[in-house]
């Protein structure tokens, strides 16, 4: 009777399959694999030999997890170390990187509210010259969201300088 070790359950039947293989009398060449059985007894057998992922074995990502397990515990401690730092800084890299185009979203999201709210004062009050522009471009993002509302409650441009000299 199976049990399972944790919560001392009873397997059901059709949960469980044992398949019992004589390893070198599986025979079966790489391209004559079928079956996801046949892709085990395969990877089982040729571990030893394996240094990367067969093409017809990548179908079955848990063997790919498997072969890095295997290969982790053949490494030396001094080994094993350097994977672990590779590791840490690969994760790292995709931190950065995942940072990085949070922080371009953002900054697209803040030039394109400048954009709408020159829009707006141009349109309200005229052009206005550079530094203004400059001064609104170089503005956060919360700021812009204050001077659209602020915007509505000026009368003239003096009203704009007013406030952006205030910040």
């Amino acid at each position: 009777m199976f049990k399972e070790q944790k919560k001392n359950v009873d397997y059901i039947e059709d949960d469980l399959k044992l398949i019992f293989v004589e390893l070198p009398k599986f025979q079966k060449k790489l391209e004559e694999l079928e079956s996801l059985i046949d892709k085990w007894i395969f990877f089982l057998k040729e571990t030893a030999k394996l240094d990367i992922i067969p093409e017809p074995l990548k179908e079955v990502p848990e063997i790919e997890r498997a072969l890095n397990i295997a290969n982790r515990a053949n490494y030396s401690r001094k080994e094993l170390e350097e994977f672990e730092r590779r590791a840490v800084m690969l994760q790292d890299e995709k931190g950065k990187i995942t940072y990085a185009k949070e922080e371009g979203r953002a900054e697209g999201r803040a030039e394109g509210k400048a954009e709408v709210v020159m829009l707006l004062i141009n349109q309200r009050f005229g052009e206005v010259d550079k530094d203004i522009s400059n001064q609104i471009s170089n503005l956060k993002s919360e700021n812009l969201e204050s001077l659209v509302k602020a915007l509505f409650d000026f009368n003239s441009l003096a009203d704009l300088l007013s406030w952006l000299d205030n910040l």
